[in-house]
């Protein structure tokens, strides 16, 4: 019985994909994969990272994927949707603070920031310099005067009714010349816009002297030690999940301005570049072990993801669809017709 081309064509497709499906299943898979990624590392020992891959690509990718990449209005939604999930957890109940941060890791937290003093010195002098500062001092030195004098001093509180006597005279004198009152406040803030700098100055030496290393590091632990008690659910009372969202919500817009500010940008260059400059001329390899990826940690990998998905795929009937497709323009093509025609 003769045989057409075509037929032939048709039952050598078959074939091929038959074989393929069988070997793209089980540990077949598995061991093809194996040797696929030990051919791969054998390979990353001799290919550059500047030879595989350049710094305006990388860049293209930052760029194109985090700050040009058109966000959809769902993101944020279902960012908060899972916030809220995340906060009414049971985990948020049965958890304490101290098992996610231990004492251990606040105190070299601690110690490192610390460490950092002349911000916290520059901070402080920024704070007594602003004018808000300014004015609530002014304002709590002068009630704090008036109402020594008239409430407050030895004078009242050792002699029965002095008090309601200043007083009564205060309100008299106003009465018989008015604006004397004002003229009285406008005197005493007078004085303290003069004082003013001195004020600030002291306040400002003080702190400095109450928010030492010793003092802050006692404050602070101290508070930790009242926390760490306690549940992550009982310090997160106050933040209800419609708060919560809304947090998310203008943390994803500070997002889609901040990935697209020269700052940011420039951040990722000047990342990009180190690793250019580090590992351009270095193997793969080396940029791999460097960063603890090894054969056995892909294979894991490929275990725990590849193999499950080429299942789905081949239960789906993906799989052999994009053999078919894959193979099929082979089997048709002009080549493959020349070569069945001299054999027949």
């Amino acid at each position: 019985m003769t045989t057409s081309p075509a037929d032939l064509v048709n039952a050598l497709l078959e074939q091929h994909v038959k074989h393929e499906m069988a070997a793209l299943k089980g540990a077949k898979l598995r061991k093809m994969i194996e040797r696929e990624v030990s051919e791969l590392m054998v390979l990353a020992d001799t290919v550059t990272l500047g030879r595989a891959v350049s710094p305006d690509q990388v860049m293209g990718v930052i760029r194109r994927l985090v700050m040009d990449m058109e966000l959809d209005g769902g993101i944020p939604e279902l960012a908060g949707e899972m916030a809220a999930k995340v906060m009414n957890a049971p985990v948020q109940a049965d958890t304490l603070l101290k098992d996610v941060l231990s004492r251990e890791q606040t105190t070299s937290i601690l110690e490192q920031v610390l460490e950092l003093k002349h911000h916290r010195e520059r901070m402080i002098s920024s704070v007594m310099a602003h004018p808000v500062y300014q004015e609530l001092v002014s304002s709590v030195v002068y009630q704090g005067l008036v109402s020594y004098l008239y409430e407050d001093n030895l004078i009242t509180r050792s002699v029965p009714g002095v008090g309601s006597m200043m007083k009564f005279g205060k309100k008299m004198a106003n009465k018989a010349v008015p604006g004397l009152d004002e003229s009285f406040e406008r005197r005493i803030k007078a004085w303290l816009s003069d004082s003013l700098p001195g004020l600030i100055s002291r306040s400002e030496q003080f702190l400095h002297k109450a928010l030492s290393d010793d003092e802050l590091r006692d404050t602070v632990m101290a508070a930790w030690i009242t926390l760490e008690g306690r549940t992550i659910g009982e310090l997160r009372e106050g933040l209800g999940d419609i708060q919560l969202q809304e947090f998310v919500v203008l943390g994803y817009e500070f997002w889609l301005s901040f990935r697209q500010t020269p700052y940011f940008e420039g951040c990722c260059e000047a990342v990009v570049n180190h690793l250019f400059e580090k590992y351009g001329n270095q193997s793969l390899a080396t940029l791999l072990d460097d960063i603890g990826v090894d054969e056995g940690m892909i294979m894991a990998e490929m275990d725990a993801f590849i193999l499950p998905l080429v299942d789905v795929l081949r239960e789906e009937g993906y799989l052999e669809g994009f053999l078919r497709r894959r193979l099929s323009s082979f089997y048709k093509s002009a080549a493959v017709k020349k070569i069945l025609q001299l054999d027949a």
